[in-house]
């Protein structure tokens, strides 16, 4: 069983005397569904309302076959609202309502949620908004002993703009992780001034014995990159027509994933394995990630791709 913890939200897309388009989001969901087309049993933990978005929510997961252990809430589903102006030029506003039950230590009504989980993924939102955040480093620590735990920082600065904040939430989070993935712009937020590889090194020290064995830097049309103990490793990005880049890193991060369990290095038995990863095999678990994206961008919205798509 492998767990994404996290954001669900609707998007809405607001455009001048128009009714407004709401696109079911958020970048943890999303890897959940791309989990899920891959082909693992996957569990999703995060809110949403007893209300027609929430409902498109768990609709949506449901239809990829995501399993939802927990109900609807009676607060409202979250939504991020872009307003275009007839020129296009967007407002945002954001209604977030981020909580979640007590997953962490003592806590044995929830604790059955993460217990038999072999990896564990959470980022963006959920890990720096109160007073959900502090519920996911409870639940990351109480399935750490079991399962690997992946982090995807996955910043907003239109809605956490204390990039203090971020760097100390995200650094508390990549310390506990065995595998990171950040973009490019992440780290170029939250280190102004520092080259973004340099950031991603420094990130694989962190938490000593316990922290990342890999850090995946995406690079947009650069290729990923990456570094373990025993090395770094990069490659291109594969040629491709972009429609649009919404939820790429999302699809890049469920692959990475994937293949991860695939070569059996799920569960917290196999950090040491993780830990012994070589280059050569860094650079085929990224390229892998990368042909994941790729199809993703060849198409409109946070559609990854299946199976069967990504090994035609």
């Amino acid at each position: 069983m492998l767990t994404v913890i996290g954001e669900a939200l609707i998007d809405e897309v607001v455009l001048p005397g128009k009714v407004p388009v709401p696109h079911v989001g958020g970048s943890p969901m999303n890897v959940a569904v791309g989990l899920a087309r891959l082909g693992h049993p996957v569990q999703f933990l995060g809110r949403f309302g007893r209300d027609a978005y929430g409902d498109m929510v768990a609709g949506h997961l449901r239809s990829n076959d995501v399993m939802v252990p927990m109900p609807p809430d009676s607060q409202p589903t979250s939504v991020a609202r872009a307003m275009l102006d007839s020129d296009g030029a967007a407002l945002y506003e954001f209604d977030l309502d981020w909580s979640l039950p007590d997953l962490g230590p003592g806590n044995g009504a929830a604790n059955f949620m993460v217990a038999a989980t072999t990896l564990l993924h959470t980022g963006s939102i959920a890990t720096m908004l109160a007073p959900g955040a502090e519920q996911v480093l409870a639940a990351v620590i109480e399935a750490h002993p079991r399962a690997i735990i992946s982090y995807d920082p996955n910043c907003r600065p239109s809605i956490i703009t204390d990039v203090d904040l971020a760097r100390s939430q995200a650094e508390k989070f990549v310390a506990l992780a065995d595998v990171v993935k950040a973009s490019d712009e992440d780290l170029a937020w939250l280190y102004p001034g520092v080259d973004p590889k340099e950031s991603a090194r420094k990130w694989l020290g962190l938490g000593g014995a316990e922290g990342p064995a890999v850090v995946v830097l995406t690079q947009g049309s650069a290729g990923p990159w990456a570094v373990c103990a025993a090395g770094e490793a990069s490659c291109a990005a594969p040629p491709v027509k972009v429609a649009d880049t919404v939820g790429a890193g999302d699809s890049f991060m469920a692959a990475l994933l994937s293949t991860l369990v695939d070569r059996e290095l799920d569960g917290a038995q196999r950090r040491a394995e993780l830990r012994a990863m070589s280059t050569s095999t860094l650079a085929d678990v990224i390229g892998y990630a990368a042909r994941a994206a790729a199809i993703t961008v060849s198409r409109a919205g946070a559609n990854p791709p299946t199976r069967a798509e990504l090994h035609d």
